[in-house]
């Protein structure tokens, strides 16, 4: 499926969603409560945004000391920032699923889901291993091998 229609569907029906939940959170508790709730909520998802951020951070200094390529932390840290927008943007679904990139098992598994089919490198149209200018193998079959070399005269 191409991106655009459902980024447009999206962008249509999120906020529609949202102004429906505010409008039915503010008929049960009142408007004031509901402004409150809304604003306590990017509060402490913005916290708990800030400390996930700096471990996310930690693991990938971890990663890259140790000479391991960072990719799960790297996809997490993609959620983070998905969580952040998402807990910033006013209402209760939005909220929702800012709060459930914040919990650690389900963002790591989401990321290893991410990770496992590609998504990533096949919206830049590449594909996993490589190929053409995104590194590995080009198009017309030919391959270059690093490595090192010593000359030894005879």
């Amino acid at each position: 499926m191409r991106p655009f229609p459902l980024l447009l569907l999206l962008f249509l029906a999120i906020p529609l969603l949202e102004v429906m939940l505010l409008i039915r959170v503010g008929g049960v508790i009142g408007a004031l409560p509901t402004v409150a709730l809304v604003v306590l909520t990017a509060v402490i998802g913005v916290a708990l945004l800030r400390r996930q951020g700096l471990a996310t951070l930690q693991r990938v200094q971890q990663s890259v000391d140790a000479g391991r390529l960072p990719a799960l932390e790297m996809v997490e840290g993609v959620g983070l920032l998905l969580a952040g927008a998402f807990l910033l943007t006013p209402g209760f679904f939005t909220d929702a699923l800012g709060f459930a990139l914040l919990v650690p098992a389900l963002r790591r598994l989401l990321a290893a889901w991410v990770l496992r089919r590609g998504i990533l490198l096949q919206a830049g149209h590449g594909r996993p291993g490589g190929g053409g200018a995104e590194g590995g193998a080009p198009e017309d079959g030919s391959r270059t091998i690093e490595g090192e070399y010593r000359r030894e005269d005879e």
